[in-house]
């Protein structure tokens, strides 16, 4: 088999998603490439049957691969309803690796079986029993000890796992659970025919599995080494971009330094704070905290100051889903702050991506001195990928526009329009710190109509002049010219890839071109769309890039949209095609 698709469920509290990450942690360290993906409710635990469902699904590959699948090889279930749930998307003749335990009478007549499920002639079944004579709730590693034994991965392998992630006291327990899983399938499946073995292909040392929020944090912490430029970075507690502040505030490196704020609105001031102070303030949040934060970026706009701001979009608006994904803040992003205000946006396609768009969002936001938004989301967040650790050298130089020449006014600027970051302390350089408009130059508190005029335009010119230093846009796979051109952004970047594949080998005249710049547009894209008799845009949204390119582009795209706080299948996509080809 070129790949091996693995989906997890069980009961939200029942550790399907630490069991999830081990287990592609393993996969990656026998030389695998995975990608993951990750679906749990708000509720620790859920007391709802049908929504408090965990799931966890991996793709395993010894080829890159950019998306999970539609379909299913294995299905590991942990009770009756989770079968029920997810049996249709498991192949036929896949196999089904059940804890009886969750198949009692009362469960089977919950999940609305009128016969035992586990004698289905149709799927080849492990029916297994955990045996935790210790009473403890860490189920998922007697399972990870039997996945051990079905896919020939010795135990040693996890120990040291183990080790790093458990406290001491849970090491030798949860290692006993382990070897018991380990030794249950050897006992009673050893006549059973089974030759399946997970494949070795790269070097463990050059790779390691990363996730969106991962991903990002690194990004931020390459950009700040590279650009000799300590990190501040601030935020408030939300779903799904708090993993970014937790893994921030564990590394004690390169002078970051990580600020719990007391509510949205500290949390970017706070940011703003340090970088007129010579840092590089960055900020986190989702959806509602970003509503917040839009005076504080009209605020860092007006002072032309460096400052990152993370959107880890979810399924809104207000609380809404807050453990479920979904595209939903683009025309935030666009247009959420009053006045003109333009700044510029950049979007993760994969968890992998997230580290290069995290690095240039700083590199942006240094270079140019403006506040710069980075759009991810739920998906993208918690979903595991395997990642090439790039080198440090292949990484552009970021370049600070201290004032080493001899300026004579605080708000003075390179012939790119970018003001020389004056920081405090520098003598003859004092400047009226607010959001009041500023005379050009001298950066004084400003009243004047011509002067406003002049500073609106000004501002925007500097932006729009980002647009020369971006890469020319390309297309993603396929034809510069056809009958259809899917255009995406964001998280539907694998789905789409997979999906124009499998048209183009069927012989379907379909491209597709995904935009990681969102604002400005990078040029090049208005010749790519001008080439296509129709144009797609798929989003996990109620259609919001579509306006966007209805207005720049003065075209009538083709909207497919998605708003059920999960991804886009291959199937949706080639469903659409078929029908607008």
């Amino acid at each position: 088999m070129n790949s091996i698709k693995i989906l997890f469920a069980g009961n939200s509290g029942e550790g399907i998603q630490f069991l999830g990450k081990i287990f592609a942690y393993i996969c990656t360290s026998l030389g695998n490439y995975i990608s993951t993906v990750s679906d749990f409710p708000s509720e620790i635990r859920s007391t709802n049957i049908k929504s408090g469902i965990s799931v966890f699904k991996i793709n395993i590959s010894h080829k890159k691969i950019s998306y999970i699948g539609d379909k299913y090889d294995v299905l590991i279930v942990m009770n009756a309803f989770s079968l029920k749930k997810y049996l249709n998307k498991l192949k036929i003749g896949g196999i089904i690796i059940a804890e009886i335990s969750g198949f009692n009478k009362k469960q089977l007549k919950l999940a609305g079986f009128l016969e035992n499920p586990l004698k289905n002639k149709n799927y080849i079944f492990y029916n297994i029993k955990i045996q935790n004579k210790l009473n403890i709730k860490n189920n998922n590693m007697f399972i990870l000890g039997f996945l051990c034994w079905f896919y020939n991965i010795s135990i040693n392998k996890i120990k040291n796992f183990i080790k790093i992630n458990f406290f001491k006291k849970k090491i030798k327990i949860n290692l006993i659970l382990l070897k018991s899983g380990f030794f249950f399938g050897k006992k009673n499946f050893f006549l059973k025919e089974k030759k399946l073995k997970l494949i070795s292909n790269f070097k463990l040392e050059n790779y390691r599995n990363i996730n969106g929020n991962e991903g990002i944090s690194l990004g931020l912490i390459a950009a700040c080494k590279k650009a000799n430029i300590k990190m501040f970075y601030s935020g408030y507690p939300i779903t799904p971009a708090s993993e970014i502040f937790s893994y921030l505030s564990n590394i004690k490196i390169n002078g970051i330094k990580t600020f719990q704020a007391e509510d949205e609105i500290s949390a970017i001031t706070s940011s703003i704070g340090a970088s007129y102070s010579g840092h590089l303030g960055v900020t986190g949040t989702s959806g509602p905290g970003m509503s917040l934060k839009q005076e504080g970026l009209g605020l860092c706009f007006m002072l032309e100051l460096p400052l990152v701001v993370i959107n880890v979009q979810r399924a809104g608006p207000s609380t809404g889903l807050p453990t479920k994904t979904e595209q939903s803040d683009l025309l935030q992003a666009f247009y959420g702050r009053h006045g003109e205000c333009p700044i510029p946006i950049l979007a993760s396609k994969s968890p992998s991506n997230c580290f290069y768009i995290s690095f240039i969002a700083c590199k942006i936001a240094i270079e140019y001195m403006t506040p710069v938004i980075i759009l991810s989301d739920g998906y993208i967040a918690n979903c595991y990928e395997t990642w090439k650790i790039p080198k440090e050298k292949k990484l552009n130089k970021i370049k600070i526009n201290y004032n080493k020449k001899i300026i004579y006014f605080p708000y003075e600027r390179n012939k790119n329009g970018v003001r020389y970051w004056v920081t405090p302390g520098n003598i003859g350089y004092e400047n009226v710190i607010g959001g009041l408009e500023k005379k050009h130059l001298t950066g004084n508190v400003s009243t004047d109509k011509e002067n406003h005029e002049f500073m609106i335009k000004y501002r925007k010119n500097k932006i729009n002049k980002i647009k020369k230093y971006l890469p020319i846009q390309k297309m993603n796979i396929g034809k510069k010219k056809g009958k259809l051109l899917i255009l995406s952004w964001g998280s539907t970047y694998g789905c789409i890839t997979e999906a124009v594949k499998k048209l183009i080998i069927k012989g379907y005249s379909v491209s597709s071109m995904h935009l990681e710049y969102l604002y400005p547009f990078p040029n090049g894209i208005k010749e790519i769309i001008y080439n296509f008799e129709k144009i797609l845009i798929p989003e996990i949204n109620n259609g919001q890039l579509i306006n966007i390119i209805r207005n720049n582009f003065l075209i009538d795209p083709i909207a497919l949209n998605k708003i059920k706080g999960i991804p886009f299948t291959i199937s949706d996509i080639m469903n659409k095609v078929y029908q607008l080809i």
